[in-house]
């Protein structure tokens, strides 16, 4: 089994969080959160701002981490396991544009009720609500715009 390590993020503005949708050529469909995976010489936030803004067209302040999550799934007959560190962002505005290069076809901003019934996979909707846990303490905290 092959072990990678990628990073993403829970951005959110106004209360909404971005979702993007991706379609790969067919055989994967859903609605996911921005992620990918770590370059040479990147740290984890790095990799997790750099994934945002070229997944999304976004550019977010990253806030505080989440947590990580892991999956297993199959690439050219290689069981994969992907371990991905998470991390709360805030937007700047309701903009974003999906990179198409990548498979994904739409992307926007959502309520969390929405957001959450929209993610494909069970283990993005844990870690969207505990980011949204985070989000409302730092807004308490008077740590959030």
């Amino acid at each position: 089994m092959k072990e990678v390590h990628s990073c993403g993020g829970v951005v959110i503005f106004r209360g909404k969080i971005l979702l993007l949708y991706k379609n790969y050529a067919g055989h994967y469909d859903g609605w996911v959160l921005p992620k990918g995976t770590v370059e040479e010489g990147e740290t984890n936030e790095e990799t997790a701002l750099r994934e945002v803004n070229e997944e999304a067209g976004v550019s977010p302040k990253l806030m505080g981490y989440i947590g990580e999550t892991s999956f297993q799934f199959y690439a050219d007959n290689t069981q994969i396991k992907k371990n991905v560190s998470w991390y709360l962002m805030m937007g700047e505005n309701y903009h974003s544009k999906p990179q198409h290069e990548e498979y994904f076809e739409d992307s926007g901003y959502y309520k969390y009720h929405e957001a959450y019934h929209l993610l494909k996979f069970a283990n993005e909707k844990d870690i969207l609500s505990k980011a949204y846990n985070l989000y409302q303490k730092l807004r308490k905290q008077h740590k959030w715009k």
